[in-house]
């Protein structure tokens, strides 16, 4: 519009419209409330416009301005021409003519269904016509192309209102199934990662290395498939839905089903987890050594450690346990406890086993088995005890300080040195049974004090009339009342142990001490309680009780 220049504005608010000549382009405004109540006809505004040269712009915009009639200033045309130009133009009074007439006519409904047939979208050809549809029509157009599921009344109403395409149905899609799942009843996502207590500290000496489980465990459940909910398209034809999947429970070793959808462990031991079986490994395999690699070892079954057990770190198993290398100042407690290296206690760890040990060599250690001990080389300055028996035989055999003690018999090559270093062994009595029985006895005693304390003190509250005294103590006397049953229980079985285990000691009377090369001066030999102090050296000898005497017979 350079080249253009700028005319009056045509029109008024009275007149009903105004026509705005700008630099950027044509402005109308029908105002709603024009003079005498006229109502502007879209052929008499388009009179107007091709009067005063504005012939390019778009009628829908036109039409629209001319509905809505809201007084506000809207652009329609981007130029106008001059009134010269407009005049010149042949037939324009016919073109106005044919384009009011296209938009008397209705546009043409297409109805275009999506490739699923869950979706009706409702579109216009505007080249038949510019008048919007009727709801009848477009309801008229959906059954000739057989739609008769998922009508939106509303989205229809809403949707003649303009030319824009809208969706005017919806289908119901089919809903599949849920495929079957597992859930699993533990977390495998700690191990590796250091315990932390309530108070957010953490222990380096527990690393999480496995995920426990006790026999009853459970350790999964399946959650059943489920079956799908059919659909049904914009034609009313019914759309199948898929079911679940079903899915196999991971049943594995030392597990089993119960209820058809749990998985339950059926022994004690480590959880294992490959995802399509989870698996009760009575079996922990460390290949390395514990130490701050893997902190301290508290395993419900057995353990196999490659390494050794570094000082200060602990391992616990309910089952058997086997070090490839050495202890060095750790605590070891097993079922067995196997050593192919040595122990050496550092004056700080402690093996102990409920049946047998078996290390290469013990120093200053403390070593307790409620059966045998084997040794294969020596035993120096180490406390060493066992239910049964005791073996040195292999290699050096020798047993140099500290104390040995075996309820049965010691088999060894060497006791004691040259140097006369002080070394005691004993025999004929169970070191367990009789730290056992000591522990018992003081229990009993206390147990025996405790009740008698409570006999006394509800035998003088008998001679007071309970009901004047407040419920708090009600309560506290009741309590004491129901004490002593339990406790009574206790002492019963005390007693019964306590003879049980004396019973036992007393049948030990045969312990023995063989030895098949030297006995060394400076050995304190006790066998069934009968005390002998080496004063020269027993060669390839036999260690025994006669007559209250210790006796040394032939090897």
């Amino acid at each position: 519009m350079d080249d253009q220049t700028l005319r009056p504005a045509v029109g008024s608010k009275e007149a009903g419209y105004l026509c705005e000549f700008r630099e950027d382009g044509v402005y109308l405004t029908i105002y709603p409330d024009a003079a005498d109540g006229l109502l502007f006809e879209l052929s008499d505004i388009r009179q107007i416009l091709h009067d005063n040269g504005v012939v390019d712009y778009d009628i829908i915009t036109l039409s629209q301005i001319v509905r809505e009639a809201s007084g506000e200033s809207k652009k329609l045309a981007d130029c106008y021409i001059s009134s010269e130009e407009a005049a010149n133009l042949s037939d324009s009074a016919d073109e106005i003519t044919q384009e009011e007439n296209g938009l008397e006519t209705e546009a043409g409904i297409i109805v275009d269904v999506s490739r699923d047939r869950m979706t009706v979208t409702i579109r216009y050809d505007t080249k038949m016509g510019k008048k919007l549809p009727s709801v009848e029509n477009v309801r008229a157009a959906l059954s000739e192309h057989n739609i008769v599921f998922g009508i939106d009344d509303e989205a229809i109403r809403v949707g003649v209102e303009s030319l824009n395409p809208f969706v005017a149905a919806r289908g119901k899609p089919p809903k599949n199934g849920e495929n079957a799942r597992i859930e699993r009843h533990f977390d495998l996502g700690v191990k590796g990662r250091p315990k932390v207590d309530q108070y957010d500290r953490v222990d380096f000496k527990d690393m999480n290395l496995f995920v426990l489980a006790k026999k009853g465990d459970l350790l999964a459940v399946r959650i059943p498939q489920t079956e799908g909910e059919a659909g049904r398209d914009v034609y009313g034809m019914e759309v199948p839905a898929k079911n679940g999947k079903p899915i196999p429970i991971p049943q594995g070793k030392n597990t089993e089903i119960t209820g058809e959808n749990e998985l339950i462990a059926s022994i004690d031991g480590q959880i294992v987890d490959s995802g399509k079986k989870i698996t009760i490994d009575p079996h922990l395999l460390i290949q390395g050594s514990v130490g701050v690699g893997t902190g301290n070892i508290d395993f419900i079954g057995s353990v196999e450690i490659k390494g050794n057990v570094e000082a200060g770190f602990v391992v616990k198993a309910t089952g058997d346990i086997e070090i490839g290398g050495m202890i060095s100042g750790g605590d070891v407690e097993g079922r067995n406890v196997y050593i192919k290296g040595g122990i050496n206690g550092m004056n700080r760890g402690k093996v102990k086993a409920r049946e047998d040990i078996r290390a290469a060599f013990a120093e200053n250690a403390v070593i307790e088995s409620d059966r045998d001990i084997y040794i294969q080389d020596v035993a120096l300055h180490s406390n060493i005890s066992a239910g049964k028996r005791i073996f040195l035989e292999d290699k050096r055999g020798m047993v140099t300080g500290g104390l040995m003690e075996a309820g049965e018999e010691i088999r060894c090559k060497i006791i004691g040195n040259t140097a006369f270093v002080v070394t005691r062994m004993a025999v004929g009595v169970n070191p367990q049974l009789q730290k056992r029985y000591r522990e018992l006895c003081q229990e009993y005693k206390e147990s025996k004090q405790r009740l008698k304390q409570i006999t006394q003190m509800l035998n003088t509250l008998g001679k007071i009339d309970i009901s004047r005294l407040p419920q708090e103590r009600i309560n506290q006397i009741n309590a004491l009342t129901r004490s002593q049953f339990p406790l009574a229980g206790k002492i019963k079985r005390d007693e019964k142990e306590i003879l049980a285990i004396e019973a036992e000691l007393n049948m030990m009377q045969n312990g023995k001490i063989r030895v098949s090369d030297t006995v060394y001066p400076g050995v304190r030999i006790s066998i069934n309680s009968v005390m002998m102090n080496v004063q020269s050296e027993i060669k390839r000898a036999t260690l025994s009780v006669k007559n209250d005497r210790v006796d040394i017979g032939p090897y």
